[in-house]
């Protein structure tokens, strides 16, 4: 479905008044620059997803022309050095990008975690020269878009059993397999694919749009991330250049380093949501009335957004910590699993609570929280479903495997 947005934003040009809270004076931790990069990210939020959004989700709609805009603001690698197109920022920028962007929609969050983390960070981190100049530059700039394999029919939280691989031939491999729910799919221009050597090594590819046998089937009949862009990656004889091997990583290794650089952003990510159903929860609850006086005098009312708000702070300082660790290099994976799992978590509670307080107008799309509600039910899973980082904590707390 074609959808007019700037009609949309032109209708919808209500004013976005979203201010985060702050309880426990967060702001005063982060610097000029991070407040700088708070703020773009945030008016451009307001100015061009939030018009738009709700309209985007229930047409199960893409709106691909944000590309290039999330490019422009600085949303794709701003961890990226800026040789390589990218912001030469820190952690916590990121990851305060990432906040604003999922407090407009977890789909929009997602399309900028793929870029970032899992596209252009494993090609700076582990290609070579030639592909850091080839794709960085026109991946942070929004000309390409990328997307990332590792998710396959048969393998989700068990990556090592992938069945995805690829064969000698010359100057090319031979590829063939297939990923599914695989964000940015069917618009991505590149894809950074982890497949089996011969010798079983899992090594990863960079895959170009237009090599013969590869396509980008889309998923549909989604209940979730309706406005982002999910599909498969599939691979029939794809010969791709041996050149477009990233040389520098073998093993799990690869993708595995990418998907902490990933969860990271989503930590911070799902604040915005639960921050954005929680302004919207106290609005309403102070505009209410029932039984002669805003619902938001009434004990049961208080008492859920007091929790809200508790947890909400809570999961601003655990991302905040996380974030100065990341950016000494000394962040665990067993340390972002935590933030992941306990942010994810949190937000999903939220949103069902702040539905909650607005009885049925909280399933209207008039309110953005039934969206987020539904967006965050595929965060809890993805990136490392939510059982999944259990185990890894319970790994580093007794030294135990309990995945074999």
């Amino acid at each position: 479905m074609d959808l007019d947005f700037e009609s949309l934003k032109e209708h919808n040009n209500q004013s976005d008044g979203f201010n985060h809270p702050d309880f426990y004076a967060i702001d005063s931790l982060l610097s000029d620059e991070h407040k700088l990069v708070r703020d773009s990210v945030r008016n451009w939020v307001k100015k061009e997803i939030s018009p738009i959004i709700d309209a985007c989700c229930q047409a199960a709609v893409f709106p691909q022309h944000i590309v290039p805009q999330l490019g422009k603001i600085g949303c794709f690698g701003p961890q990226i050095p800026t040789q390589y197109g990218g912001g030469g920022l820190d952690y916590i920028s990121y990851g305060i990008a990432m906040q604003e962007l999922e407090r407009g929609d977890s789909g929009i969050r997602s399309t900028a975690s793929v870029q970032g983390s899992l596209v252009m960070h494993p090609i700076h981190k582990f290609g070579s020269e030639e592909q850091k100049m080839k794709y960085l530059p026109k991946l942070a700039s929004g000309e390409y878009l990328g997307s990332f394999g590792l998710t396959e029919p048969n393998h989700g939280s068990d990556p090592g059993s992938m069945e995805t691989s690829f064969k000698d031939d010359g100057d090319f491999v031979i590829l063939n397999g297939a990923k599914m729910w695989i964000s940015n799919s069917p618009f991505c221009d590149i894809a950074v694919v982890w497949a089996k050597d011969p010798d079983g090594i899992v090594k990863g590819l960079i895959v170009e749009r237009g090599m013969d046998g590869f396509t980008t089937p889309t998923t549909h009949k989604k209940w979730s991330l309706r406005a982002s862009a999910t599909g498969e990656l599939v691979f029939d004889n794809v010969r791709v250049p041996k050149k477009n091997i990233l040389p520098n990583v073998k093993g799990l290794k690869g993708p595995l380093t990418c998907l902490n650089s990933a969860r990271y952003g989503i930590s911070w990510g799902a604040i915005g949501a639960a921050m954005d159903c929680y302004h919207t929860a106290v609005k309403y609850a102070k505009e209410r009335i029932q039984f002669g006086k805003p619902i938001g005098a009434f004990q049961l009312q208080q008492k859920k957004l007091s929790e809200m708000l508790t947890e909400i702070t809570k999961a601003q300082l655990l991302a905040w910590r996380l974030g100065t660790l990341m950016d000494e290099g000394k962040a665990t994976p067993s340390q972002i699993s935590m933030a992941k799992r306990n942010n994810v978590e949190i937000a999903l509670n939220i949103a069902r609570e702040s539905r909650q307080i607005l009885g049925g107008m909280g399933i209207s799309g008039d309110y953005p929280i039934m969206r987020h509600m539904a967006n965050l039910e595929s965060v809890i899973t993805y990136e490392g479903t939510h059982d999944i980082h259990l185990l890894i904590l319970g790994m580093e707390i007794t030294g135990e495997n309990a995945f074999v």
